[in-house]
């Protein structure tokens, strides 16, 4: 991993978290108005919803077909979350499946030592630690060369700054249409941009880390994958990770009724509405045959 690879995920990773200490400072006795806790609930929906419905069921699983427009919409709704650029992203999550918890695997929380101090080492490693190791290091002709043969993709992939960039403006944007202020605006950045890449980012790492180490297992399935119901409802349904890894191109991650799942509602949505097709989805009597003894 290059020099400037690193500085710029510490840039990426530092920046959000001084912006919600600078939340913090300017908001220390009065109350955030509902302008931009507004765009930060919006900008968080949208832009996550880009990575796991994009970056993640579309892109790198293609759990679904869709138009090429939408693909590249949603690579670049992807990018705003600030997750890495599109390729990277890709790249790094197919060589996740194809060494799970294994060597070779980017960012797994095992095989970091036994005990205690193993484990918060492990878990370190797997939510922030690999980003200034091995992230964006797999080889893109080889992990996701559907994509490097794309120029769409290659050109969203290069031109990440930009779109980051936007992903900051909009929430500005908005905050100042509604308020006709530039502290409007300013505020509406600080926490339509800065706060919800900070929690964008955490609960998308914990899905690297918490759900493969704490959670429930029911199916048979040779790694260390979990379901977390807690962060199922902020993860748009990525915490039923254990499902995911036992059935990785399903379009659904929560096969239950009660499995909260907003990603797959909207994949649902979609195909009602022919945006999508060849949706993959995973009968019962599958899942029965996966069920661990």
């Amino acid at each position: 991993m290059t020099r400037s690879h690193q500085v710029l995920n510490l840039t990426g990773v530092f920046l959000p978290l001084l912006g919600v200490l600078a939340a913090i400072v300017l908001l220390w006795d009065k109350a955030v108005g509902w302008t931009s806790l507004g765009v930060l609930a919006a900008m968080y929906v949208v832009s996550v919803m880009g990575v796991t419905l994009g970056f993640h069921r579309l892109l790198t699983h293609r759990s679904f077909a869709t138009y090429k427009p939408v693909q590249y919409a949603l690579a670049i709704i992807g990018s705003m979350a600030v997750q890495g650029p599109v390729m990277n992203w890709v790249a790094d999550h197919r060589k996740h499946h194809a060494h799970t918890d294994q060597e070779g695997d980017p960012h797994t929380p095992h095989g970091h030592g036994a005990g205690l101090k193993g484990a918060v080492t492990g878990l370190w490693y797997a939510h922030m630690g690999w980003l200034f190791e091995r992230s964006g290091t797999s080889e893109h002709a080889r992990y996701c060369r559907d994509l490097y043969e794309d120029r769409g993709m290659r050109i969203i992939h290069k031109t990440f700054a930009l779109w980051v960039l936007l992903g900051l403006l909009i929430p500005a944007g908005i905050g100042y249409a509604v308020t006709g202020t530039a502290i409007g605006a300013l505020e509406a950045a600080l926490w339509g941009g800065a706060v919800r890449i900070f929690l964008g980012h955490h609960v998308t790492w914990s899905i690297n880390s918490v759900c493969h180490f704490f959670g429930t297992r029911r199916f048979a399935v040779e790694d260390h994958s979990t379901n977390v119901f807690w962060l199922a409802a902020l993860s748009m349904g990525e915490s039923w990770h254990h499902n995911h890894h036992t059935f990785p191109r399903s379009a659904f991650h929560g096969l239950k009724s009660w499995e909260i799942d907003p990603t797959g509602w909207v994949i649902r949505g979609m195909k009602a509405t022919k945006l999508a097709w060849n949706v993959v989805e995973i009968s019962p009597e599958r899942q029965r045959e996966k069920l661990a003894v």
